[in-house]
């Protein structure tokens, strides 16, 4: 498809030279794409980016998984050892105001493209990096978001019961990492402004997952405290897990005693509220199995949707287990919506929001994600380094 020319946004002077590849990177460019930034998505001869055939599921002839984080870029094929598409490789990093990678730590310096080499060629640029482990000891180690939410601890806290580690029903970590780098790209754009320094951004998967681990990390980094799998439970807060009504389950976030009143008074259970196993939340805690036999008798009695009806207008936090239907059917009808559908070339496409809701400059969807190499002859024309006659690039 055709770019449509970029609209006035809140980076819509900033050009980005996205070498990265799979989900931390593209997710992050993504982001600055929505946010107006001219995106140059770099891929290999060939297949491109990996993403294009991870599948199924399949939108047409494109992967989903692609399509989920590369709407709104162009996209060029460069062979990075070729010495050609090197030196267009340098003049797109020569004219970016933003590199992100995510290759193995010292792969770029092979392509004449490192942090190094590309201050040279443009001192203003913000070089941002994205790796598993870091550059330092942990830079020679392979790693995707499997692997870190095995060995970030992730996965010791999450799954059904002790015993059954198990990972998150999306690449979390990717996702985050990816956040991260946003955030730090953003901050490095804005120290240029007041000084005119570019500067080298990085972010590593395990930090990121560390850290985002919030309270469990801090449990630990704090107090010593090593947590263990819970389920659906919560470490510190009850009751605060999944029950299972007379139809399908039903999830309960009861967060202050305030709300455990109101929740008791609702099914009919007031001499909880008065229970000294259960007046306080550190004592809730304590005593979560008594509790949750108690609630789940109740709960089975009746539909996940009478419990929902019954307790929300009361301010219990309380809701069903949505499957992917039904979690779109509810922000719809919340009027968030979460699937714009456009129309660009005649074609008309959909994707999922950018949460991101800025008054003055919101995200914009302006095109679908580039087919590979779509973009080549402009941005070739562009930098001033037109293929050779007969290339096949």
């Amino acid at each position: 498809m055709a770019s449509e020319p970029i609209s006035s946004n809140t980076l819509s002077n900033i050009v980005v030279a996205d070498f990265g590849r799979v989900l931390a990177a593209p997710y992050a460019t993504m982001l600055l794409a929505d946010l107006g930034a001219d995106v140059i998505k770099v891929e290999r001869p060939g297949s491109g980016d990996d993403t294009r055939m991870w599948g199924p599921p399949f939108a047409g002839a494109d992967a989903t998984y692609f399509l989920s984080v590369n709407r709104n870029k162009r996209s060029i094929v460069l062979d990075l050892r070729d010495p050609d598409d090197q030196r267009c490789a340098r003049e797109l990093v020569r004219r970016a105001d933003v590199v992100v990678e995510n290759f193995r730590p010292a792969t770029m310096a092979e392509f004449g493209l490192s942090y190094e080499q590309a201050r040279k060629i443009n001192p203003r640029v913000i070089y941002c990096s994205i790796s598993a482990f870091g550059s330092g000891d942990g830079a020679a180690l392979p790693g995707y978001d499997l692997l870190v939410q095995a060995v970030g601890g992730l996965m010791s806290i999450t799954g059904p019961h002790s015993g059954a580690p198990t990972k998150t029903g999306v690449a979390v970590v990717d996702v985050l990492a990816g956040l991260h780098a946003t955030v730090g790209v953003l901050a490095a754009l804005r120290h240029r402004d007041v000084t005119g320094e570019g500067q080298r951004v990085e972010v590593n998967l395990l930090s990121s997952l560390l850290s985002s681990m919030v309270n469990q990390s801090a449990g630990y980094a704090l107090a010593g405290a090593v947590p263990g799998i819970l389920g659906n439970r919560h470490p510190s807060i009850a009751p605060y897990e999944i029950f299972a009504a007379a139809d399908r389950p039903l999830a309960l976030a009861v967060g202050n005693n305030r709300q455990f009143a109101a929740l008791c008074r609702g099914i009919g259970a007031e001499e909880l509220a008065v229970d000294e196993r259960f007046t306080d939340n550190t004592d809730r805690v304590a005593h979560v199995d008594e509790l949750a036999a108690r609630l789940g008798a109740v709960f089975a009695t009746q539909t996940a949707t009478h419990w929902c009806d019954l307790l929300t207008p009361l301010g219990v936090p309380c809701g069903p287990v949505n499957d992917m239907a039904g979690a779109f059917d509810l922000a719809a009808r919340l009027g968030l919506r979460p699937r714009p559908e456009l129309v660009t070339d005649g074609q008309s496409w959909a994707t999922v929001a950018n949460p991101i809701d800025l008054s003055q400059s919101p995200p914009r969807y302006r095109n679908a994600p580039p087919a590979l190499g779509a973009d080549s002859a402009d941005i070739r024309a562009w930098l001033g380094t037109p293929k050779n006659e007969g290339d096949p690039r």
